[in-house]
Order: C-alpha cells, then structure tokens, then sequence
C-alpha cells in the first residue's frame, strides 16, 4: 500500500511538474509571437499525427535500440573493471591512470576518432553512447566497491566465504544502488550525446527527427521530436527505479 501512494505521489509530481513546464512553455510562445516558439497546442498536435502516421514510433524505436545496445556492450564489463579496481590495489594501479585520464574528457570530443575507425553506419552511434555509460559505470564501481567496510568483508569471510562468493554476495549487492544511480546520470547524458550521434549518416532517430523538422522549417514538428526525446529519457529513469526495485529489496522504499 506504502509502494502504490509512493507511485501515486510520484506520478502525481511528474505530471504537476509537466503542466508547469507546458504552461511557461504557453506563455512564451504568446509573449513572442515568433514562428520559432509553436504554442504547446500545436507541437502536441503535430506529435499526435507522427505518432499516428507511424513516423514517430520508428525514429523513437532506432533512438532507444541505439542506447539499450550502448547498454548491453558497456554495463557489466564496465562494472566488473570497476569493481576489481576497487578491490584490488594491482588492478588499480593499471585503472586510474586511464580514469584520471580518460574520464574528464568530454566523450563528444572522440566521435571524429569514432567516425574514422567505425564509419558512419550504427556501430560507431552505439560506441560513443556506450563510452559514456561505460566511463560513468566504471568511475562509480570502482568507488562504491572501495567503500565496503573491511570489518564486513573480514566477517564474512570468517565465515568460509570464497573470493568469488565475496564478490557475489557483499561487493556487488553493497555496489549495486550507486551503479544504479550512476546509470541514472550515465543515461541522461547518453541520451542527449544520441541527439548529436543522430545528426550524422543516418535517416533515423529522434535526433535525426529534430534536425529534418529544422531544416523544412516544420517548427512544430520540430518540438514535437524533442518532446519524444524527453519521454524516452523519462522512460530510462522509470526503467531504472523500477530495476532498482527488484535488483535492491534490501532498500528501504523511498517515500
């Protein structure tokens, strides 16, 4: 029951934050009177009709295979490094130089390198997707496995555990939530980086979308790609907290 009202208040708050923006967004648009700024109305309804048409649900669909494969490729290799860096002062040395190194850079900085070696086809979208979940992945496993206290790791290994079963049992369930939360972050950047991926060598994607709309000067169908770019990522984070709740049972339930 606890779990239903805190859903019930969150969607609550998803949609009171949404009629804000919508209202501000009206409000502009009257204030200027420019092409450029559709009235809320007419973006929805341009969304309504590529949704119908079938357009909008074929770019939304390449946008998110593109960031679920980024996904696939990056979490768990990226994890585990993470984790073994943090418990192993060895695999350390050899990991945080290349995350001192690597990590400030900004990741839009390597898609001509990315383009050059992969071409322009879907690999070289995913990998600089993928580059980013795996530098944010890998940075958070390797500090949330560095803050398992040593007394629990002692205790448990007291206890018979082996190696493998410290891993299993106590470093990626005490890892797990802040890889969660990392990913949170991970994919919000990812998903506005897919934006600019989009724009190069490709007929489909939401980025691509925008882009198109801009160029025939399609304003609100322009605003309407956008509006299905922020769904998608209101998606992933729903995908998210929804994992976390299966992944993380030990949680308390946040209200």
């Amino acid at each position: 029951m606890n779990r239903l009202k805190t859903d019930l208040r969150k969607a609550a708050g998803i949609i009171i934050a949404t009629a804000g923006l919508v209202v501000a967004w009206a409000v502009a648009a009257a204030a200027l009177g420019k092409p450029f700024l559709p009235s809320p109305a007419s973006s929805f309804a341009a969304l309504w009709r590529l949704a119908a048409q079938g357009n909008l649900g074929i770019h939304a669909a390449a946008s998110a295979s593109r960031v679920v494969w980024a996904l696939a490729a990056s979490f768990v290799p990226a994890a585990a490094l993470g984790l073994a860096a943090g418990r192993s002062r060895r695999i350390d040395l050899f990991v945080s130089p290349i995350v001192y190194i690597l990590h400030p850079l900004p990741k839009v900085a390597f898609l001509p390198i990315i383009l050059l070696v992969f071409g322009l086809g879907e690999a070289s979208k995913v990998i600089l997707v993928g580059l980013i979940v795996f530098s944010q992945i890998l940075v958070s496993a390797r500090d949330s496995a560095r803050r398992v206290p040593e007394q629990l790791i002692d205790s448990v290994r007291s206890l018979g555990a082996s190696r493998l079963d410290l891993a299993l049992r106590v470093v990626v369930p005490s890892a797990l939530p802040d890889l969660l939360t990392s990913l949170r972050v991970s994919l919000g950047t990812a998903v506005a980086v897919l934006f600019l991926a989009e724009t190069f060598a490709t007929e489909t994607g939401l980025g691509y979308m925008i882009v198109d709309a801009w160029a025939r000067v399609a304003y609100p169908e322009m605003y309407a790609a956008i509006i299905a770019l922020s769904f998608l990522g209101l998606g992933f984070f729903i995908a998210i907290d929804f994992a976390e709740r299966l992944l993380c049972p030990w949680r308390p339930y946040r209200t």
